[in-house]
């Protein structure tokens, strides 16, 4: 199904579904100029005989035309706006060839860019990844906006497409199944974002193993794919300025290696490379909106199998760093692919901040469930900023503690660390530990595990289940906030 958002300068002769905007007790006095007498008087008898408590109401007058009436509560937050249009599109039944009309002038209240964020909730709720089903859904919804005011600007306009188009490209990418998005395609996919603007550097296992990156490479041993190591940049400014630097997991299949996974449910481990998504996401929307500022993202691109060549428990390896890790799980391999990337990262690039998203601990689930990914960071500034982004665009996270004491459940007898804490306890406490090793010149940086975040069984506000797209509207409104 595809949703198209017009702006024609009057209303279609065709179109018959009108959407009106009232304020919070429904009054609809001042709806009467959009109105003929026989449906104001319809609707004033409905409105008395429900509940108004609601937020929405669909009226069919007719086999042919429908009105909703959408109340506008006072103090609403932008993203309860965008909340409101994904439940005027949860709750609209769309024929083949629907087409409905919202009437700008009709908004009531002072807020600023209200419709851009109705028709943002709208479009974000519409997403569905029907790639592979034989029966197309070929369903056109076309969205008219008329009105002289409370029109989002062509700016405006841009930038809630390039959220959406950097979002949905997220969403793609962890949606795809395994045997397609392996990291040899996933590497040729990223090489494509080069038509948007954007720097693509892509290092094969032959520049890993020169460059040192065993911790990374020791992760995709054990498949028939190569491993990767891309680099994403975004040159906004003119000027040499340190980029904002972002760094994902990309474990395209993790089937836990020889510390194998259960079998129930391992199917979802296609999902292992959304912190990765949710950075190629935010690229293409920097580069899409023109962002003034300079960034890099950093993937890591590997796929954890058993194989005869597949790295072992006991196994020790030299990072990028030159610490030396001793693997006592292999489905600890998140970590390992952080680690060579962190360092990467802070080294060639010397950022102003490193932000690292993964899916690196089920204890993060056990703790935060799915409202809030675990935020753990060395900078109190750049936490902050990330909590309060959050807040505003309802991708939560919540600040998870870090301690050098934690240090000794991670200390190898045989390495300098070793890459899981066999006392158990504070499982995404001592994997964020384990990343902050490799995090060598105190740059600022924080990570997000994203563990219970990146995919929905049953939808949300926003998503309506399956791959969410979480971070990349976070980070967005990190940046957006505080570095333009």
């Amino acid at each position: 199904m595809t949703i198209k958002i017009n702006y024609p300068k009057k209303l279609s002769k065709t179109s018959s579904n009108v959407v009106l905007f009232s304020n919070e007790k429904f009054a609809i006095q001042s709806l009467k100029k959009y109105l003929s007498n026989f449906e104001y008087s319809y609707l004033s008898d409905l409105l008395k005989i429900n509940d108004l408590k609601k937020n929405l109401f669909v009226f069919e007058l007719s086999s042919k035309k429908k009105i909703v009436l959408i109340s506008i509560k006072n103090n609403l937050k932008p993203s309860d706006i965008e909340n409101l249009g994904a439940e005027f599109y949860g709750k609209v039944n769309y024929g083949k060839n629907s087409e409905y009309t919202i009437i700008s002038d009709s908004v009531v209240g002072k807020y600023d860019n209200f419709l851009g964020h109705f028709l943002h909730g709208i479009k974000l709720k519409s997403y569905s990844f029907k790639k592979y089903k034989s029966k197309k859904d070929e369903r056109n919804i076309s969205i008219n906006v008329i009105g002289l005011k409370n029109k989002p600007t062509t700016r405006n306009q841009l930038k809630f497409k390039a959220l959406e188009e950097g979002t949905f490209f997220a969403r793609d990418l962890v949606s795809e199944p395994g045997n397609v998005l392996h990291p040899d395609e996933y590497a040729k996919r990223l090489s494509a974002l080069k038509r948007d603007g954007l720097k693509i550097n892509i290092y094969d296992e032959k520049k890993l193993k020169k460059l040192g990156m065993h911790a990374l490479l020791g992760v995709g041993q054990g498949s028939i794919r190569g491993s990767y190591l891309v680099t994403i940049e975004w040159k906004g400014l003119k000027n040499n300025s340190k980029p904002l630097a972002f760094v994902g997991k990309g474990v395209c299949f993790d089937t836990g290696g020889y510390s194998l996974k259960p079998a129930r449910f391992m199917e979802d481990m296609t999902y292992d490379m959304a912190g990765s998504a949710t950075v190629v996401g935010l690229m293409k929307n920097f580069a899409l909106r023109k962002a003034k500022i300079n960034a890099v993202g950093v993937v890591g691109l590997v796929e954890n199998m058993v194989s005869g060549n597949a790295q072992r428990p006991g196994d020790i390896v030299k990072s990028y760093s030159g610490k030396t890790i001793e693997i006592l799980n292999t489905d600890a391999e998140g970590r390992l692919v952080l680690a060579d990337a962190l360092t990467f990262t802070e080294k060639k690039f010397k950022p102003r901040f490193i932000i690292d998203l993964a899916t690196l601990t089920g204890a993060i689930i056990v703790c935060l469930g799915s409202e809030y990914a675990g935020l753990f960071s060395n900078d109190d500034k750049l936490s902050k900023q990330i909590f309060n982004a959050g807040e505003k665009v309802e991708e939560k996270v919540w600040r998870m503690p870090l301690h050098k004491n934690y240090d000794k459940l991670m200390n190898s007898k045989n390495a300098d660390v070793q890459n899981i804490n066999y006392v158990g306890g504070a499982g995404s406490t001592t994997a964020a530990q384990f990343l902050q090793r490799f995090i060598l010149n105190k740059t600022p940086w924080a990570h997000l595990d994203i563990a219970g975040m990146a995919f929905s069984k049953y939808g949300g506000a926003l998503n309506s289940g399956g791959a969410t797209g979480y971070g990349v509207r976070l980070l967005n409104q990190l940046v957006e906030e505080n570095y333009e």
